[in-house]
């Protein structure tokens, strides 16, 4: 039955699209993220599902949506790079079979990743793609909430839609995604079109928040805690009381304790304490091992060259018998220890010019944001208000990602990846409004007889084979 309610609605929305092609790129993004052909139990398992949307939204676009405002930019030039880079990696990867496995899923995330700034060129099919994204991601942040409301979580233990710890079912990566998209779900109560500034929108975004707060808590993932402290401090940048915003977090944090389960203050005690934690203490090694194999291999080993990787280390293992306590030091041997941070992941993987281009494409991403907030803030009329808050919730997106990505290999998450693409979508769109207006101010100036000489040569324009921006 779930799976005939699935293709249900994955039937619907390809019918829809037949007038409006943009739905399927929305359907895309939806299946991306959720995988309901992983959550389903028979027929939709068998269906290429995921490569129909890929499909319907690259061809929708090609041959029945309208291109008006679409521009290839900077950033998009970077993701194509960075796509060709991987793939001449690839080919001397260390580890050809695994690498490939990886290949499959990474150059379709950058290829969406480069198509969908095409597709949103106004204000509504940004908004349409920022809650699209939001809303599939919160399918997956209130089902792993309730379950930790009612004492299913654990590390390891918080069950989700699949038995399946990768991508953004892998609960470090979804404790980071899911607090990334705070900022945004707090937009959407202000500025949303679609679902207009309603008290039943704001009583759902405030439960969506909180069911994204105990994500790092029912999965005791460490990265979350250190990703709401990021966002935190982010957020002291846009509050006007400041110092009632610092005591409440703290109150709200004391009135959480007593709630919090004893696993839960073990775990997150091996922040301070990474030396006495395996999984804490693998990472530096990892990170120290990659790179001197990045000064051997400068050009990178191509996709999971972490496999080569193999270290001794001395951790200490605290014994207890009875009431007395002693910690004896042991060598611990480990390989094939994955990289545990997007930034070695890429310099592991892609090597110094693959990592050089992934963090120009998010630098300049984060400049672009604050350009945007910069210029268009406190601007009043419906039309350009939502513009500088929206950019400002991006930018913490990212910059909450990149704190997670230290500790995590999520260097080409495809929800991160689309943060980027709106990120790109909404700077074409400002550059655009940018653009119209200075046009319109040097229309102004012109004299009437020089207005109308400019018209009549835009209206031959045509007629010579040309055609008019």
């Amino acid at each position: 039955m779930l799976d005939l309610v699935f293709l249900a609605f994955i039937g619907f929305v390809l019918l829809l699209g037949l007038r409006r092609p943009f739905l399927w790129v929305l359907l895309y993004v939806y299946i991306d993220i959720l995988a309901p052909q992983r959550i389903g139990y028979s027929i939709i398992q068998d269906i290429q599902v995921s490569l129909i949307a890929f499909a319907a939204a690259f061809g929708g676009w090609l041959v029945l949506d309208r291109k008006e405002g679409a521009r290839f930019s900077v950033r998009q030039a970077l993701l194509l790079l960075l796509l060709v880079y991987c793939w001449w990696t690839l080919q001397g990867a260390e580890f050809p079979e695994e690498a490939a496995e990886k290949w499959d899923w990474v150059w379709k995330a950058l290829v969406f990743a480069i198509f969908l700034p095409l597709t949103i060129t106004t204000r509504a099919r940004i908004e349409a793609l920022a809650l699209t994204l939001t809303l599939s991601v919160a399918t997956i942040v209130i089902g792993t909430g309730m379950k930790t409301v009612l004492g299913g979580g654990g590390y390891g233990n918080l069950k989700f839609f699949v038995q399946d710890n990768s991508g953004i079912y892998e609960s470090s990566t979804l404790a980071t995604v899911a607090i990334a998209l705070i900022p945004l779900i707090v937009w959407f109560t202000r500025f949303g079109t679609v679902f207009r500034p309603h008290w039943a929108v704001s009583a759902f975004a405030g439960a969506l928040i909180f069911a994204s707060l105990l994500i790092p808590v029912g999965t005791e993932a460490r990265t979350g805690l250190v990703c709401i402290a990021a966002l935190g401090l982010l957020l002291l940048r846009y509050v006007r009381q400041r110092l009632v915003f610092i005591v409440a977090a703290g109150a709200i944090g004391l009135a959480a304790l007593p709630f919090l389960p004893p696993s839960y203050y073990e775990r997150m005690a091996t922040i301070a304490e990474p030396g006495g934690d395996q999984s804490a203490s693998t990472r530096v090694a990892v990170w120290e091992w990659t790179l001197d194999y990045a000064e051997e291999n400068p050009l990178g080993g191509g996709f999971d060259s972490y496999r080569a990787n193999s270290f001794t280390y001395r951790m200490p293992v605290r014994n207890e018998v009875g009431n007395t306590a002693s910690v004896q030091y042991e060598e611990v041997t480990d390989e094939a220890r994955a990289f545990h941070s997007a930034f070695f992941e890429v310099l592991g993987e892609q090597g110094y010019p693959g990592l050089a281009i992934w963090l120009v494409l998010h630098a300049l991403g984060l400049w672009q944001m604050e350009r945007i907030y910069r210029r268009w803030r406190g601007r009043d009329s419906e039309e350009e208000r939502w513009i500088s808050p929206l950019a400002a919730c991006l930018q913490m997106a990212s910059l909450v990602y990149l704190v997670g990505a230290l500790f995590q290999g999520i260097a080409y998450q495809p929800v991160m990846l689309m943060i980027v693409a709106l990120q790109v979508g909404l700077y074409s769109y400002v550059k655009r409004l940018e653009s119209l207006r200075r046009g319109d101010e040097a229309e102004s100036a012109l004299t009437p007889s020089e207005l109308r000489r400019q018209r009549l040569r835009e209206a031959d324009l045509p007629r010579a084979g040309f055609a008019v921006p």
